[in-house]
């Protein structure tokens, strides 16, 4: 996995763990309706059954809060991973551009350096052809 991204980790891990606590709340509720089929009374019987009902509802939202929790991070993970990777191309482009504008000025300042030094370069010449 050490290509993987991470966001995909995430959602991998919490879909495994996701697995392993539905596993415990059913377990959990086997119990109780297990003590539910062995009550005496009905009293004894309502309750227990009531009791694997509830750790079944909460249960199942405690699981599913969890999977969105993972979900939210993953999803937080991959945008500021995107956005990072934005910037820095940004950034690249930018320096790039600048090095090229620099570059440029430089070319042409030599220019005009080398211009004006042609151009001196005669003057001087016919200057000293009148002497």
């Amino acid at each position: 996995m050490a290509g993987a991204d991470i966001d995909v980790v995430i959602r991998q891990t919490a879909k495994q763990q996701n697995k392993t606590i539905l596993a415990a709340i059913k377990a959990r509720r086997d119990h109780f309706a297990g003590l539910a089929a062995k009550a005496k009374d009905a009293g004894t019987k309502e309750r227990y059954k009531r009791a694997a009902k509830d750790v079944m509802e909460q249960g199942t939202a405690a699981a599913r809060r969890l999977q969105m929790s993972a979900d939210n991070a993953a999803d937080s993970f991959a945008r500021s991973m995107r956005m990072a990777t934005e910037a820095f191309t940004a950034k690249a482009a930018t320096e790039a551009a600048k090095a090229a504008a620099e570059k440029t000025a430089v070319a042409k300042a030599s220019k005009k350096a080398a211009k004006g030094k042609k151009a001196a370069a005669p003057k001087a010449v016919k200057q000293k052809k009148k002497s």
